[in-house]
């Protein structure tokens, strides 16, 4: 029997979403892309502890060098983790990074800036022991860009079939190694230019054969579709759209996968197999950064940046522009997150307000509200997205706070937790374990 109650269909069309390599009860195990096997951010199998603190629960924890905020993925035994490493080499810079660490982002935003050397690096980690089997340097290089002062230079988040794993560093390409550290093939698609200098951060999907990459920013912007075996394209379309964060999602709608990608000036719909255009849908922010979740044939796409919006859009039938159509089945315009993205979690639709610790519970079929603006003191900035197993929820802040709260129509913390460390990247849950990748250090906390 599962923990959690999952309709059969929906369960059915995320266990086949990406991989099929083990099978769906196996495929649940794991966490092997961001957002976790069902795309929402809830582990089906998992049940993490509710406390933990430096001196509790932690099983390991180890240093990983470098900085990254990347989501790491597990399959198996083995986690996978990016990371951007700081050399003492100094490089022969771009001529917009002469002599600049800190630069400014527009009005005053604060960015990073380096002339120095950084390895790029995948690690595959015992996810056991926190021993390291092997790490793998893609690249070496200064990077072009800047990223934001609480950003990284490796945000995206790897993906795997549990053959293969897609170990994506954005301006520094797209790399195929199999588990056993040997690379496969890699891509290239050029230096992103992102809005303000605020960094990249847009994971790829994974599904049946095809690896698709949403390149949002302030050039051309396109999508593409590769074949997973040889990194080649299998299609291509430009877009019409300055820079976003939000990562493409792949649903299946009476049997047909579709990518969703939210972004400024519209939320899109692809044909998976051909790239055609299903629908489009105005209504988002600036900065959209949210990965859009589904169930039940609804997806529910948001942002809030200089503004909220959330619409729950019925895939049935959508087609063509359906801004403001009968395809909009609810819509909401407070209170939405800026990073963070949503939580689907059965039939019960969490997020945070802004990057902060406010939370909001909705009944996803019908937009009634159960609470909202509830404050998770002390939590400061939160970047991490919420996760969930059994009947909990776990929401992570920058400072090193966490909150474990209870699943459900009322709001009720169960614990408050602390760390030693800083975090942007959200948690991953397998098994009885949740893991955390910290500024400094990779957590495993699990009961002991």
């Amino acid at each position: 029997m599962k923990k959690i109650s999952i309709g059969v269909g929906i369960l059915f069309i995320f266990s086949s979403l990406f991989w099929a390599v083990e099978g769906p009860s196996d495929y649940e195990k794991y966490w092997p892309q961001w957002r976790g096997p069902l795309a929402t951010g809830v582990s089906p199998n998992g049940n993490p502890p509710i406390e933990w603190g430096e001196d509790k629960n932690v099983k390991w924890k180890i240093a990983i060098p470098g900085k990254g905020h990347a989501t790491p993925i597990i399959w198996g035994d083995q986690m996978f983790i990016l990371s951007a490493v700081e050399t003492d080499k100094e490089g022969k810079a771009k001529e917009q990074n002469q002599g600049m660490q800190h630069g400014r982002g527009g009005r005053g935003m604060p960015t990073l800036r380096s002339t120095k050397v950084h390895k790029f690096v995948i690690f595959a980690i015992n996810r056991h022991d926190g021993k390291i089997l092997w790490q793998h340097t893609v690249k070496e290089e200064v990077p072009e860009e800047g990223t934001h002062e609480m950003g990284s230079w490796a945000s995206h988040s790897p993906v795997t079939d549990g053959k293969h794993v897609y170990a994506y560093f954005g301006s520094r390409g797209l790399y195929c190694f199999d588990m056993k550290g040997n690379l496969k093939w890699e891509r290239d698609f050029g230096q992103l230019s992102k809005r303000m200098n605020f960094g990249e951060g847009s994971s790829p999907a994974l599904y049946g054969d095809k690896i698709i990459v949403n390149w949002d920013h302030e050039g051309q912007s396109f999508i593409v579709a590769l074949d997973k075996k040889t990194g080649k394209d299998i299609w291509k379309v430009d877009r019409d759209e300055g820079t976003s964060w939000a990562s493409p999602f792949v649903v299946e709608n009476n049997g047909k996968p579709q990518v969703i990608t939210s972004a400024t000036k519209l939320i899109r719909s692809y044909d998976l197999a051909t790239g055609e255009l299903i629908w489009e849908c105005g209504g988002m922010t600036m900065n959209a950064i949210p990965m859009p979740v589904t169930a039940n044939g609804i997806v529910y796409v948001m942002s809030g940046f200089r503004g909220n919006a959330l619409l729950a859009i019925r895939l049935a039938g959508a087609k063509g522009n359906i801004t403001d159509s009968d395809a909009i089945v609810w819509k909401h315009g407070k209170d939405t997150p800026y990073t963070p993205s949503p939580l689907l979690f059965q039939d019960k639709l969490y997020f945070l307000r802004s990057n902060n610790g406010i939370l909001t519970c909705f009944d996803a079929k019908t937009g009634k509200e159960y609470y909202s603006r509830q404050r998770l003191e002390g939590m400061g900035n939160v970047f991490a997205s919420p996760v969930g197993a059994q009947d909990r929820i776990y929401i992570v802040g920058q400072k090193g706070t966490m909150y474990v709260v209870k699943h459900g129509p009322e709001f009720k913390i169960l614990a408050k937790n602390k760390l030693d460390d800083n975090f942007n990247a959200s948690p991953a849950i397998v098994d009885n374990r949740i893991y955390l990748r910290g500024y400094k250090n990779l957590y495993c906390i699990e009961q002991r």
